[in-house]
């Protein structure tokens, strides 16, 4: 049995930025910062997001920086070839499915929106 499976609370680290392309398709790129408590100190781990279709639009319309939210999907690799060495590098990223927006009315402006199941 094979499992990629991400699930995770916390902010958004920066607003987020949707691309759209000629085909129709959509896609929204944003941090996640995550509280990991620790006796040493409370410093967050910051994960990439990426999120396509009606998902990246409810995030798009719907969350900003510090906003918090839920996200549920998996892990990959984003890899590519740097231009100055032409090394191979890579860095992951959360492939979101499902994205929860969570707080109060008072804190997201206005309605929360029902969003999409995928």
């Amino acid at each position: 049995m094979n499992l990629n499976s991400v699930v995770l609370v916390g902010r958004a680290g920066t607003d987020p930025e949707p691309k759209f392309f000629e085909s129709g398709k959509n896609v929204c790129t944003f941090t996640l910062a995550v509280d990991r408590r620790s006796r040493t100190s409370d410093q967050p781990d910051w994960f990439n997001l990426e999120m396509w279709g009606k998902t990246a639009e409810v995030a798009a319309n719907y969350v900003r920086k510090g906003k918090l939210i839920g996200v549920r999907g998996s892990l990959k690799f984003d890899t590519w070839q740097d231009r100055n060495s032409g090394a191979t590098r890579s860095r992951p990223v959360i492939l979101v499915n499902d994205l929860e927006l969570l707080g109060s009315k008072a804190e997201s402006g206005g309605p929360m929106p029902e969003t999409p199941a995928s």
